[in-house]
Parts: structure tokens; sequence; C-alpha cells
């Protein structure tokens, strides 16, 4: 076999580079990205996950520059395999080269769960540390609330099971012995909106409506059960009325907080034009839920978990290359 000398690799590897970043459009949001944060310094300390010595493998960055193009853009494992090879942004933006080899769909569940969710939380605070120092925080007015993550539509086997089984129905009390997904419940947010699933649970900065922090219980958990812990340590906080109650005013009072709860219509203290005002206050954020993912890719609280960090990085990035000022290259 022809042996290619090292200066006619490294030629055509420079070549390579060349052709790739002409293919990029200069004003590509993966570009904006790269202007915003310096990815090199923010992954340097998850090299640690792997050894030094043994065959080489793919650089952390590259892989977890891959995680996040993959909830970028809402891809499974193989669609995010064949982006890597079809996609010349995604090449360009993750470090790889026009005609290099890519991972298979198994490296980004390997990646992910070598990664941890502790890992996974300390870089969603880590960025959003980057992002408090560019001014995207303003850490005075957040707003808390709940939405549904759906992570199966119908029950209808595990429903026969459960009565062959000799039960008389299925519900939360026995689901895990019948339901794949053993940390999802029935939640319930009307007569009508009933779902099998979690809660992704998210406390919003309401400067320019990033997600400071977020956290996901099975969808039976009361929304006020989680307040402390997404609630901030000062300011003022908005909330529906599925918080109005002594125990959230608490945590709220405990947090050094100013509640501005919608009051329920049994209040003594509901005033209609204060809540008319606090409810037109955190209009503009309520689609902040609406445009996060209401279906689960993963089975079990912790993977789910996973998926609204990552989900949240990418709304907070997403938002940060629309609101931050930035020099553009000039186009080739």
């Amino acid at each position: 076999m022809l042996k290619i000398p090292e200066k006619t690799q490294a030629l055509v590897r420079s070549q390579e580079e060349e052709m790739l970043e002409k293919l990029v459009r200069h004003d590509h949001a993966f570009r904006m990205l790269n202007s915003i944060l310096n990815f090199e310094t923010l992954f340097e300390p998850y090299r640690s996950l792997y050894s030094n010595t043994g065959t080489a493998g793919i650089e952390v960055v590259k892989g977890l520059k891959s995680l996040l193009v993959q909830f970028w853009e809402d891809f499974s494992d193989r669609q995010m395999e064949n982006a890597l090879q079809e996609n010349v942004a995604i090449k360009w933006f993750c470090g790889f080269a026009l005609l290099a080899q890519t991972p298979d769909h198994t490296y980004f569940c390997k990646l992910r769960k070598r990664i941890g969710i502790k890992g996974i939380a300390s870089l969603f605070q880590t960025i959003n540390d980057e992002l408090q120092k560019q001014g995207l925080f303003g850490n005075v007015f957040t707003f808390i609330d709940a939405s549904s993550i759906v992570t199966k539509t119908a029950l209808w086997k595990e429903r026969d099971r459960a009565i062959k089984d000799g039960e008389e129905k299925l519900n939360n009390v026995n689901v895990t012995r019948f339901a794949s997904d053993k940390d999802a419940r029935w939640g319930a947010k009307s007569k009508t909106k009933i779902w099998f699933g979690y809660k992704r649970h998210n406390a919003v900065d309401m400067r320019f409506g990033l997600i400071k922090n977020v956290c996901v219980t099975p969808a039976n958990v009361l929304d006020f059960k989680v307040l402390g812990d997404i609630c901030p340590k000062q300011g003022m906080v908005f909330t529906d009325k599925l918080y109005d109650c002594k125990e959230a005013d608490a945590i709220l009072l405990s947090q050094h907080c100013h509640a501005a709860t919608i009051r329920k219509n049994t209040n003594k203290r509901k005033n209609n034009m204060l809540d008319f005002w606090r409810s037109r206050v955190r209009m503009p954020f309520e689609s902040t839920f609406s445009r996060l993912r209401k279906r689960a890719k993963f089975r079990g609280k912790e993977k789910v978990l996973a998926q609204c960090m990552f989900e949240s990085i990418c709304y907070n990035l997403k938002k940060a290359i629309v609101v931050l000022p930035r020099e553009m290259p000039l186009a080739a």
C-alpha cells in the first residue's frame, strides 16, 4: 500500500479546510455561534472524560458540538449521523474535514452517557454564565411555569396487561409494573388535557426571555412542589394560579423574592387590575414553552432531564445570536 507523505497529507487537509470554509454561508447561524462563544475553552473541562493513551478517538469538542447541533436541529441519533456526512455547515461547525470520517449513530448515545446528567447540568450553567457576562440576563423579573412532555400517547396494551393481571384499572399507583417508562406518570391540566409523561419546569429571565433554570418531574407532581428548586435568589417572580398557595408564598419569601402570582378567584387577596397587569407582563414569555419539544426523545426521568437541558441551551443560544451585536465576516 502506497504511503502518502505527511507534507502532502497536510496540504490536502489545508485545501479541504479552505474549500469547506468557502462553502459555509458568511451569515450562517453556526458562524454567529462561534463569534459569541469560545467552544474550545468552554469544553476544556470535558477533555478529562477520555484517556490520552490508546487509540485516538473523536475529540470531545467535536463530539459536544455534534450533540449541540443534534438538539439545535431536533435530530435523532441516526439523523445526526447522516447530517455529519452530508451537511457541509454542520461538518464545518463540528470541526470535521470535508472528506473526514464522521461518527456513527451509536457514538452520540455513548457520549451523552459518558457526560452524565451532572456534566450536562454543568455545561448548561457554564453557557448561561457566559451569556450572563454578555448582559443577556437581567436577574430582576423571572417567569416560572410548567409544561407537559408526553412519553407515550396510548397505553392500551399496558392497560390490557394490568386488567389481565388482576388490576381493576391502570393508574399512577400500578403503572410502573406495566409501562416501559417506569418514571412517567399521568398528569392533568384540566378534565380534557391529560397526558402520560413528565412536566418541564422552567424559570425564564424576563429581560430577553432566556431560560435560567430547568427541572423535570413526573407529570403528577404539583407545580409549586418544584418552585424551590428553580426559584431565583432575588427579584420578582411571576407565576400562574397553580402557584397560588401558602406553600409557594413561603418558598418565595424564603428566597427573598416578591410574589407576582396571579391569584385564584377564591383568594381574598385577589386584585383583578393587578392580576391583569401581571398577566400582560408575563404574556410575551409564555411563548418560551410553545417552542420547546412536547415529546420525550428518551425513556427515564434522568434522560428526559438531559434532553430538556440541551434544548434549553439551544433555545438560549438561538436567542443570543439574535440579540447580541456582532461583526459579521465579509463574504468570500
